[in-house]
């Protein structure tokens, strides 16, 4: 079958190098650079399954800047172009995937769509009326930042929104995931197939209760640290309960990356006239977080500081987990803006920035200069180059993992 996959990010690599397996696949980004190390088998993107399989799976996988030529020969199109939160509209900005939609209507009008970019709840449908185009389908992606490609191999569940619950909309869906399945390694995923507006809000509520348990977590952490308890042994005790579960509890600087901020907000928007409080609240807590993680950083900035001429706080890495070169939203950044509006020297290091400045901020790479410079080092997750320097981290990671 010929594929092709528009968007070279996460999603979109992934996916591709998943079905370049065993089928004929062309990659579209508007970005010549992220074509180039496609093409000369080298990831754009931090994730070590995806630079494995570039350099050692034969791929039957070519990257391209030319949409036109490679929806016009496609037999399925997959979108997975980005959708950015647009916070003055209160929903996705969709436009990278309806003019998706619109160019393969122009020159292969019999072409099919799976769209596995981000919507909100009604899109698909809404996007078949307007675009007067029937061919396309819905399907989640639920992948972590820096393990997009291991979560294609070993999918948890693989989910296909229809339309229409008839043929030919069914058969599509069937095909689409033997098509996945082929490419993954785990063969017995669990499999889903609903109706469109039902894929789109599994997504949304997906990531919703993700971004939930981390709020529940941080809030407990920021209880046991305001009175001086050991949050770890109330976790522990909390989570040993087999339906709460020891997992995704390790406390952070709050929710953030690419995907929970705006699909907690975009949910919340969905529930226009339809009464709700804890999408609100979850969404108010990461926020109360923030300001909770700001004031303690500070507190203890300012007692590191006797003898100093000025508090100099070091942000110890940009993005939010081990793995990922993603800064997007990262928590850490808005520590970094409530921090500055308290009027106090950030400095940052981050090895994967080749410039020395991020913003207004300057940034080190030579990790000793950074810390000696630094009254305190905030760090959202801990790693063995911070152990000498423990006495003066400030961190609320009791786990060492994400």
């Amino acid at each position: 079958m010929k594929i092709t996959v528009a968007g070279a990010g996460y999603v979109g690599l992934s996916n591709a190098i998943v079905l370049a397996q065993n089928n004929e696949v062309l990659l579209v980004d508007t970005v010549q650079y992220k074509v180039d190390l496609v093409n000369g088998r080298k990831s754009p993107i931090a994730d070590d399954y995806i630079e494995n399989y570039l350099i050692n799976k034969k791929l039957n996988l070519i990257a391209t800047t030319d949409a036109v030529l490679a929806y016009k020969t496609a037999d399925l199109v997959i979108v997975a172009t980005p959708t950015n939160y647009d916070n003055k509209t209160n929903k996705f900005d969709t436009s990278s995937v309806e003019s998706v939609i619109e160019q393969v209507k122009s020159v292969n009008p019999d072409a099919w769509i799976i769209i596995k970019s981000t919507v909100g709840v009604g899109f698909t449908l809404n996007a078949i009326k307007e675009h007067h185009f029937d061919n396309i389908l819905f399907s989640p992606e639920f992948l972590r930042e820096g393990r997009a490609l291991y979560d294609n191999l070993y999918p948890s569940r693989i989910v296909v929104g229809v339309p229409f619950k008839k043929e030919p909309y069914l058969s599509k869906a069937h095909s689409f995931i033997n098509l996945l399945k082929q490419g993954a390694i785990k063969k017995d995923p669990e499999i889903y197939i609903v109706g469109v507006t039902e894929a789109e809000s599994i997504k949304l509520f997906a990531n919703t209760y993700l971004a939930l348990r981390i709020s529940f977590f941080n809030e407990l952490d920021t209880f046991a640290e305001a009175r001086g308890l050991n949050a770890k042994d109330i976790i522990d005790g909390v989570c040993s309960d087999p339906r709460i579960g020891n997992y995704y509890n390790n406390p952070s600087f709050g929710y953030g990356g690419y995907c929970l901020p705006k699909d907690t907000k975009q949910l919340r928007a969905n529930f226009q006239n339809i009464p709700e409080n804890l999408v609100s609240a979850i969404i108010q807590s990461n926020k109360i977080r923030k300001d909770f993680i700001a004031d303690k950083a500070l507190e203890m900035a300012t007692v590191n500081s006797v003898g100093q001429d000025q508090i100099t706080i070091g942000i110890y890495r940009l993005s939010m987990k081990s793995g990922s070169d993603n800064f997007r939203n990262s928590s850490i950044q808005g520590i970094m803006k409530r921090l500055k509006a308290k009027g106090v020297k950030i400095i940052v290091y981050e090895p994967t920035l080749k410039s020395n400045r991020f913003f207004n901020y300057e940034v080190f790479n030579d990790f000793e200069k950074f810390a000696e410079i630094s009254t305190i080092i905030v760090a959202n997750r801990i790693d063995k180059s911070l152990t000498k320097f423990l006495y003066k981290v400030y961190t609320r990671d009791s786990y060492n993992r994400d």
